[in-house]
């Protein structure tokens, strides 16, 4: 979410007339994230998040807007994509596809107790429960065919003992096959910073546009290895116990979810070493940009590979 492309409040308020939301008050660059560009925007009439999309094509853009609507509509605390004055979600703005959403109450936190984790793992199971219904698809674009594809543009900024660790674990997955664990929409990125907390209410789920349908597994140990890993990048028992439980009291897991979850949180820190690593070592020019530390995927990574056999997610 840094920003890539400016947008001068006289644009956007020239661009704003298309819709019925007030005229422009305010606008503010977000500092956070790494994909597109988005700015807090304040009307008259309400606050809201502009998101102007930087590699999304405009033909995979309904798929997120329209599953925010959806899940919006199940009672999801998401955000609501705001129509224009022809009824679309999607417009253009400085060269760009772009977007308007409401924007929702609460900060991240980022130091998360068991509670947290077992409001995380309530609404993700609410998330992938409301969105059997939705009859979007989208496949996973940072999927094991991503991952393939990006590692050996990644080998000559590693050290040896990385390089083995990258090549080991593509070829581990690879070597699993998924076909019988229960699949849907997936948020796919639902860290600590894409959870709005109102004191110990959630007030928002954001960030939406690594959404696609995968399998749900692979969506709570993404988040597992999030909001339950402690400074040493190992996890935290409490927390995973507390985010794991709620989730389960909202959808249980399968006998081949549960045989499948090791594999699943080394797939949920590959995927994020990969990304982090790409966007730290070639990252794309912008303002305001926020690259992460790869490291901690990394070390969480190696922590599931040497911890051996892991209970599993009952």
């Amino acid at each position: 979410m840094s920003v890539f492309t400016k947008v001068t409040p006289d644009e956007l308020g020239a661009w704003l007339r298309g819709y019925s939301i007030g005229t422009l008050t305010e606008l503010q660059g977000i500092l956070a994230g790494i994909e597109n560009t988005n700015y807090f925007v304040t009307t008259t009439q309400g606050r809201y998040v502009l998101t102007l999309f930087e590699k999304l094509k405009p033909d995979e853009l309904p798929f997120y807007l329209e599953l925010m609507a959806h899940l919006s509509s199940h009672g999801l605390p998401c955000p609501r994509p705001i129509a224009n004055q022809e009824n679309h979600y999607l417009g253009y703005l400085n060269g760009k596809p772009a977007a308007l959403a409401t924007r929702l109450a609460g900060a991240p936190v980022t130091d998360p107790t068991p509670a947290h984790c077992a409001r995380v793992g309530e609404v993700l199971a609410d998330l992938h429960l409301a969105g059997h219904s939705y009859k979007g698809h989208l496949d996973n674009l940072r999927g094991p065919k991503w991952w393939t594809a990006t590692a050996p543009l990644l080998l000559p900024f590693l050290d040896d003992g990385e390089r083995a660790l990258l090549l080991d674990e593509v070829a581990f997955q690879a070597g699993h096959r998924l076909d019988a664990l229960p699949r849907g929409v997936v948020h796919a990125d639902l860290f600590r910073d894409n959870v709005l907390f109102a004191g110990d209410a959630i007030g928002g789920v954001i960030d939406f546009y690594f959404a696609c349908v995968d399998v749900l597994l692979y969506d709570v140990a993404i988040t597992v290895n999030d909001w339950c890993t402690t400074a040493d990048c190992r996890l935290d028992p409490e927390r995973t116990g507390a985010l794991l439980g709620a989730y389960r009291a909202a959808r249980d897991f399968t006998a081949d979810e549960k045989q499948a979850w090791p594999v699943m949180l080394r797939a949920g820190a590959l995927r994020f070493w990969v990304s982090r690593l790409y966007d730290f070592h070639l990252p794309r020019p912008g303002d305001l940009t926020h690259a992460h530390d790869p490291s901690r995927f990394r070390d969480i990574l190696r922590n599931h590979i040497h911890a051996g056999p892991v209970s599993d997610p009952s």
